[in-house]
């Protein structure tokens, strides 16, 4: 005879555990070390994070003239002594009218318990409110567009601002649309737009989490970012630019250029990444430009930068080197190599790439307002530094 094997039930999440679990992720612990520190597997602690998109739920409070739980007790307490309905609420300073509400919603006179009614409370208090993005569906559609052109959360809520200076209701803070996005329960935007953010994750990674540092190299005769003028370090005048690198799969990799005042973006297709090839390769986009927009170039020390003084001689613009371990003091630049990998993901193949797809990725990062240009545009910076040149 079979005996049917019973399955042991699963164990719910405790209010206690989550406020844990949630502590833990804005602290910027992995879901890993979350699920060791709670006892729990990993693909638990990963789910019930998914559900919420990563974004913590926000802490309850209870509205400052809703009942209490000790007020709750007092009414039961009263009742259970045949008190009448106006003497406690004299004695609690309320209404008559809300402790007749309160006792009718909860069974009576008769069946009132306040530990019962405290949970009923509790449990209606969790209706959730529309989020904006829900009831307005202009703005909604508008947000849509903009993520299906790659605009990242925050440069959308900028650029509605600017583009409807006197219309609130076209109004909405990139939080909330990151939150429409990675809490999908809500439904208000199409989970197919998460794949248009540059980061391509399915819940919010908290800002504490870790980062990886990059890779430095030996550099010979280098002059040193210290000796960079002053001009280039507080972006006073444009000309002065950043360059790196971008390793894809296979061996294979781009240049990218940055101009620090404009964010103005040039990427250079690179056939190899001896120096040799990728001097030849920058000094021809380096030469197109006005001299008066050739000032300056910082790189990392990375090998690919060993022949800086051929590059020198080829465009007469001074080669400044970072610090070693020190990508901060190419700040720009590895900010605009985090925004390409949307387009060159890792471990990808860059050897297909033509310098003519190189132009339209360029051409997209360029059009996209930013916030620290004050919603312009790179590309409205960069032909305001030429206006001015002329």
């Amino acid at each position: 005879m079979n005996k049917t094997v019973k399955q042991p039930m699963r164990r719910q999440w405790t209010p206690s555990e989550l406020d844990e679990l949630w502590r833990r992720y804005r602290c910027g612990e992995s879901v890993a070390d979350i699920a060791r520190a709670l006892g729990r597997p990993a693909p638990t602690v990963h789910n019930a994070v998914a559900y919420r998109g990563g974004v913590p739920p926000a802490p309850r409070r209870r509205r400052a003239c809703a009942l209490s739980a000790e007020d709750r007790e007092v009414i039961s307490r009263e009742l259970a002594r045949g008190a009448a309905i106006r003497h406690i609420a004299t004695q609690l300073a309320r209404p008559p009218s809300t402790i007749c509400r309160e006792v009718n919603r909860n069974g009576g006179r008769f069946v009132y318990r306040a530990n019962d009614a405290e949970a009923r409370a509790w449990k209606m208090a969790e209706r959730s409110k529309d989020w904006k993005l829900q009831v307005d569906d202009r703005l909604r559609w508008t947000v849509a567009e903009k993520l299906e052109l790659e605009w990242s959360p925050e440069q959308i809520s900028g650029w509605l601002k600017r583009r409807y200076p006197n219309n609130p209701r076209m109004h909405v803070s990139h939080e909330t649309i990151y939150r429409s996005l990675f809490v999908q329960a809500r439904g208000v935007l199409r989970a197919e737009l998460l794949d248009c953010l540059r980061s391509r994750r399915r819940f919010r990674r908290h800002k504490n989490a870790g980062v990886t540092a990059g890779r430095r190299g030996p550099i010979i005769d280098g002059v040193s970012i210290r000796e960079r003028p002053a001009e280039a370090q507080d972006r006073a005048v444009p000309g002065h630019w950043e360059g790196d690198l971008l390793i894809g799969g296979a061996a294979t990799s781009i240049a990218t250029l940055v101009e620090r005042t404009s964010r103005f973006t040039m990427l250079v297709r690179l056939p190899a990444r001896d120096s040799g090839t990728v001097v030849k390769a920058l000094a021809g986009h380096i030469r197109r430009l006005p001299v008066e927009l050739r000032r300056s170039l910082t790189w990392d020390r990375g090998s690919e930068m060993a022949q800086h003084k051929a590059f020198k001689i080829a465009t007469d613009l001074q080669v400044y080197f970072c610090d070693p371990q020190s990508p901060w003091q190419r700040g720009t630049n590895e900010n605009t190599n985090g925004l390409l990998r949307q387009y060159f993901p890792k471990g990808h193949s860059l050897a297909d790439y033509t310098q003519t797809d190189l132009n339209v990725v360029a051409r997209r990062l360029n059009q996209r307002p930013r916030k620290t240009l004050g919603f312009r545009t790179p590309a409205e910076a960069f032909n305001d530094s030429l206006n001015l040149l002329h």
